[in-house]
């Protein structure tokens, strides 16, 4: 499976969050994958894994949108934008092996596909700043 496609895997699963209990998550998972069909265990595994690290840091990346945000607190944000931010803000400050603008373009390609019109604008432009800030902090 490529990377896009993972991607994708992932941002749906933990689009799933936000309807679900932590509870009901190992069954929304194993449901998933059934609906997957037939599925290589290792691409199985990287879903699953970086979903949960995200899911598992959601109040944190929270936290940063937030404080990058003018007037689109994540509380206001479409659960679809929101769920591609979390996914994309991961990339971009944690996982070193996903160049800056690959996550970006990625983001804004799920956003295309996904959001409303006005999405891959707005998703572009908050990750702007993530990434601004995460050059700030390295510099």
């Amino acid at each position: 499976m490529s990377r896009t496609e993972l991607r994708e895997h992932i941002f749906k699963m933990l689009f799933r969050v936000e309807f679900n209990s932590i509870e009901e998550m190992e069954e929304q998972e194993r449901l998933y994958f059934d609906l997957m069909g037939e599925v290589a265990e290792e691409d199985k595994d990287y879903i699953l894994s970086k979903y949960r690290t995200i899911a598992e840091k959601r109040q944190e990346i929270d936290e940063l949108l937030d404080d990058l945000t003018t007037g689109w607190k994540t509380g206001r944000m479409s659960r679809v934008d929101l769920t591609i931010l979390r996914l994309a803000t991961y990339e971009l400050l944690w996982d070193e092996s996903i160049p800056t603008k690959v996550a970006i373009n990625e983001a804004v390609e799920l956003a295309k596909k996904y959001s409303s019109d006005s999405g891959p604008s707005f998703i572009n432009g908050v990750l702007a700043k993530v990434a601004g800030r995460e050059q700030r902090a390295d510099a």
